[in-house]
């Protein structure tokens, strides 16, 4: 077996470690963002410009006008998971549980344009950019071995992006991750229907938590934010599967994340962030219903929250919520 990918099960928690000594080789001049770095003599070096296309492998899709690109989708040239060997578990010894990391780990660059993230993108173009994700995991869902798809944006060298160019990492997984499974069991306890259904229900008639709330979707602080200006993202529609979901509601959600990133940076300014969309596993037909989060890195986790697993957030999400309500986002 090629061990430069595998996976390793962690007896403790449970969960599968992802070993993938070629990510280390990622180019990690990061550059933090300036007028020189978004000039076009600061991103002549930039992979994922235009001009530069030579410099990463032929696109597996391109979204936009004839004779040139709004999004393209390239197969990461680092991946943490790759290649279509069968998902067998070795027992090598009493706590050695390994696994061949099999799978897809593609690249979705957001925009043409070097400095602009999804909080700086026309509506439309937010829209475009998740249709770009529902296709790319409806493709991984029809690829046999594999059984979930999880989409991410790192944005900022603290939330882990290694490359300034906005852009998106899909990633196709031969078994569900451990953080989608407790999601899952979250679902399967709550005993009032569909968990988030109920939420969005309970925030709207309180009003205190809603950032905004469209035809489409809902922003909310959540009452259990972890982080400060934590913030989730529920489509109105009930769906447990993102690559089923609606045209008008994928376009509406892409709209809800652009609008909830230009929020938090009018408030807070250049900051990093994650994005996480999380969506059942292909085949799962139990209570689910597809969300985003939005996880700024204000902070950092110390001891007692890696040796706890309990988060301490400095903000509540009420406050949280009233600032970005008030924000300046879109008044201009």
């Amino acid at each position: 077996m090629n061990k430069t990918n595998q996976l390793r099960l962690d007896p403790l928690t449970g969960r599968w470690v992802a070993v993938s000594t070629d990510r280390a080789k990622r180019p990690a001049a990061f550059l933090p963002r300036n007028p020189a770095a978004d000039s076009p003599e600061g991103s002549q070096s930039c992979p994922f410009c235009p001009g530069n296309e030579e410099a990463t492998p032929p696109a597996l899709e391109t979204y936009g006008p004839s004779g040139a690109w709004l999004i393209r989708v390239l197969p990461n040239l680092y991946p943490a998971f790759d290649g279509d060997a069968p998902f067998v578990v070795t027992h090598l010894g009493p706590v050695f549980t390994e696994a061949p990391a099999s799978g897809i780990h593609e690249v979705l660059v957001l925009s043409p344009d070097h400095s602009a993230g999804w909080g700086s993108i026309p509506e439309d173009h937010a829209g475009l950019v998740m249709a770009a994700i529902r296709d790319r995991i409806d493709e991984h869902a029809a690829t046999p071995g594999l059984r979930y798809s999880q989409a991410i944006v790192n944005h900022g060298k603290e939330a882990g992006a290694s490359l300034e160019h906005p852009h998106a990492q899909l990633l196709g997984l031969p078994f569900v991750p451990r953080e989608l499974a407790d999601e899952q069991a979250g679902f399967a306890r709550f005993a009032g229907g569909c968990l988030l259904c109920t939420a969005i229900g309970a925030e709207e008639r309180v009003g205190y938590r809603v950032v905004n709330a469209t035809e489409h979707a809902v922003i909310m602080c959540p009452f259990w934010s972890g982080a400060p200006f934590e913030m989730l993202i529920v489509p109105r529609a009930h769906g447990a599967h993102l690559h089923n979901a609606s045209p008008g509601d994928v376009a509406g959600v892409g709209r809800a994340v652009r609008e909830a990133v230009g929020r938090l940076e009018s408030v807070l300014g250049e900051v990093g962030y994650n994005l996480v969309f999380h969506s059942a596993p292909y085949r799962v037909s139990g209570t689910f219903h597809w969300h985003v989060h939005v996880i700024p890195k204000l902070t950092t986790r110390a001891g007692f929250e890696l040796g706890t697993g309990v988060l301490i957030n400095i903000i509540s999400p009420e406050m949280a919520a009233e600032e970005l309500r008030s924000s300046e986002y879109g008044k201009s």
